[in-house]
């Protein structure tokens, strides 16, 4: 845009600080909305394992049948199914548990690029949120365990916020599965070289808080073999 064009546009009229503050206070009316009743629907639904990966995998996708068949077999052991309510891993989440005739839930985000919720949650079940925060505290609050296939930002956002509860006992540690190695392994191994042994960031230990595999009754026994060792049946917090 020409310099003389620009001036000529009406110049921006920002908002005053009064209004910004009301606009922020109005808001928290909604931000209690969302967590009530998350809140309110989730305590009924009983101990859930959250399955977290791309919205944009494909139904002929091997991670789409891998989640598929993970959510049918957490439902098998009694757990249900959090996911984020959308396409792809979320979607494959919900179908392992219909199939199963398990419990699942929709955790669904307001987002401009992606499509809504998936047709494998009964209404009742699932919930929408419009902040990312609201929706994050409820993943945690709610999940007994967490299970990462491949994803994008917001996947890794979710693995690296659970990561770091845990390792800063913010939470009580819980089972973590990152399933699909070849997907993973990049990554963990620049962690371990840049992140740990170059910059001694993370201590060495901190790679026991995860179990990476493609193995799904590994992955299962995992979760089981948490709560068996401490004598613990899965509860919510």
């Amino acid at each position: 845009m020409a310099l003389d064009d620009f001036k000529k546009k009406k110049p921006f009229k920002q908002r005053s600080w009064t209004q910004v503050n009301a606009s922020n206070s109005w808001s928290m009316f909604r931000i209690m909305s969302e967590f009530v009743d998350a809140y309110d629907k989730l305590d009924r639904i009983g101990p859930c394992i959250s399955i977290f990966g791309s919205a944009r995998t494909k139904p002929d996708n091997p991670y789409y049948k891998l989640a598929t068949e993970i959510a049918e077999r957490l439902v098998e052991e009694g757990y249900g199914v959090i996911t984020g309510g959308g396409p792809g891993i979320m979607e494959a989440g919900n179908l392992g548990a219909q199939n199963k005739d398990g419990k699942s839930v929709g955790l669904n985000i307001e987002l401009p690029f992606e499509q809504g919720h998936n047709p494998y949650i009964d209404s009742d079940k699932l919930i929408s949120h419009h902040y990312f925060f609201v929706r994050k505290v409820v993943f945690v609050k709610y999940a007994q365990g967490f299970v990462y296939l491949p994803g994008g930002f917001g996947t890794f956002d979710e693995l690296f916020e659970v990561l770091t509860l845990v390792q800063t006992k913010k939470i009580d540690r819980v089972p973590i599965v990152l399933m699909g190695k070849s997907f993973w392994q990049g990554m963990l191994d620049w962690i371990r070289a840049e992140v740990l042994n170059n910059q001694h960031n993370i201590n060495a230990n901190d790679f026991d808080l995860f179990l990476v595999t493609d193995d799904i009754e590994e992955a299962i026994r995992y979760i089981n073999h948490f709560y068996e060792e401490r004598d613990l049946a899965p509860n919510f917090a």
